[in-house]
């Protein structure tokens, strides 16, 4: 195990002559190990080691228990040794988040506040490697969750990712090492220690080498995540300015769409991957996407940012009886209507073959009937859809920014049943029992031609 954990930590560059290196010790078998191992490696290294304990207060006697056998430990070997206490309960109620998070937090900011100029080395293990990733997988992961634990972030480096944790307990039993069991690791109440005790046995039985093979898998995904990480810092290089991107669109959409994430990240902003494609879709094909509050991610197609945009209060609503003829809302743009038979309709599309409208059941409209402009809110179950959708998402996807704020709908007593360049909703979708046709098209008022704006049917 010593010779793995050696060629790691030189493969990785994890330590260098004359660092110091503060060991993470909880007293378990995973971190006497590792403090055993730097400690057996510290003249070939040429390193320092300390250690460093957190006691989170949560389990009583059995806590201060702990960190009197780590005291003691470092003692016997002569390891500067230091012990910190937290208060994880209350810091958990005040920022509400599960006892869990909030001992990991708060365990973190010690090792921050206490490894200036030094490396701080955790004991996360192959085992913990492959439950990170399953857990990742189940949570909803790209390639990024199943590169799974990183072997170093700033300071911290995790020297022990390529042996497993049965590996970690013969090398302490050859030298007659004991350790302390944490009883909250032999309970399922946690989210790890299920996939712990549930799903990694079962893995065994498929492959009982399954730790081993997990950290061949994972060194490859993280190699390949590495590439695609250094292609993403060379993009926002030449593409970032501060909050705003230039140039993006001509990368992959993998580089674009970590890059959005950063951007979003630096500005402590929710994201998913669902939000990065609609953003990507924003960057390319310009429009406004809400982000969260007032934060929209805004792009002309060439260039996409953040910004605060306040909410309009005074929007004017705009609406109309619709009538058969024009219908005008807008200055500069009008709605006309025809009410047709199947005949007409189909003289029409054969002489105008080229002119795009919209054709729908006028029989299948319920009630009053009015055109109006978009509001908060809308949706419409599109002709062919069996769902309903956002028409707010719609418009990012289809209407270019500058026409959005003058498209047509026209609505019925159930709802909207059309919606300018979106389409008509399918409860009134003509069908063979359709006797009377409603003839959909817009023009400009400039435009007296009778031509047709391009439209989406």
């Amino acid at each position: 195990m010593i010779d793995k954990i050696f060629r790691h930590i030189k493969d990785n560059k994890l330590l260098s002559d004359g660092d110091t290196v503060v060991c993470g010790l909880s007293g378990g078998a995973d971190s006497v190990g590792l403090l055993l191992a730097l400690y057996e490696l510290r003249e070939k290294l040429g390193i320092n080691v300390e250690a460093l304990h957190v006691n989170h207060c949560l389990r009583g006697e059995e806590s201060d228990r702990d960190e009197e056998f780590c005291c003691h430990l470092c003692s016997r070997l002569g390891i500067p040794f230091s012990a910190f206490r937290v208060d994880v309960k209350s810091y958990a109620k005040e920022h509400s988040l599960s006892d869990e998070e909030a001992a990991r937090k708060l365990r973190y900011g010690v090792f921050e506040a206490n490894s200036q100029g030094k490396k701080i080395a955790t004991a996360h293990n192959a085992n913990d490697n492959l439950e990170t990733v399953i857990l990742n997988l189940a949570r909803g992961s790209a390639l990024k969750g199943m590169a799974g634990i990183p072997v170093r972030r700033n300071n911290i480096i995790r020297p022990l990712l390529t042996v497993s944790r049965e590996e970690i307990e013969a090398f302490l039993s050859e030298r007659g090492q004991e350790f302390v069991t944490d009883s909250t690791n032999l309970s399922d109440d946690y989210t790890r220690n299920k996939i712990r005790h549930k799903i990694i046995p079962l893995m065994n039985e498929l492959n009982s080498s399954v730790i081993a093979t997990s950290v061949r898998s994972i060194a490859a995904m993280r190699s390949e995540n590495e590439l695609i990480e250094a292609e993403t810092d060379e993009a926002e290089e030449k593409c970032r300015r501060d909050n705003a991107f230039t140039g993006l669109s001509q990368y992959h959409a993998v580089i674009r769409r970590r890059c959005i994430a950063r951007l979003l990240s630096d500005n402590s902003l929710p994201y998913s991957a669902e939000r990065l494609a609609e953003a990507d879709n924003i960057l390319i094909n310009g429009g406004k996407l809400n982000i969260s509050g007032n934060i929209y991610f805004v792009s002309d197609g060439s260039k996409a940012e953040l910004k605060n945009i306040a909410p309009c209060d005074n929007t004017e609503e705009l609406s109309a009886d619709l009538k058969i003829g024009e219908n005008s809302i807008f200055p500069d743009k009008t709605l006309i209507c025809e009410l047709l038979n199947c005949d007409d309709l189909k003289k029409i599309q054969a002489v105008n073959s080229l002119l795009t409208f919209y054709v729908l059941d006028y029989d299948k409209i319920v009630g009053r009937v009015i055109v109006r402009n978009r509001r908060f809110g809308d949706k419409i179950r599109l002709k062919g859809k069996n769902f309903t959708s956002s028409v707010k998402k719609l418009i990012n996807e289809k209407v270019p920014a500058p026409k959005r704020s003058t498209l047509h709908f026209i609505e019925d007593d159930q709802g909207t049943v059309f919606a300018e360049n979106i389409g008509i909703a399918q409860r009134v979708a003509p069908d063979r029992d359709t006797v009377r046709f409603l003839r959909i098209s817009v023009i400009q008022k400039s435009d007296r031609s009778g031509s047709i704006e391009p439209q989406k049917k």
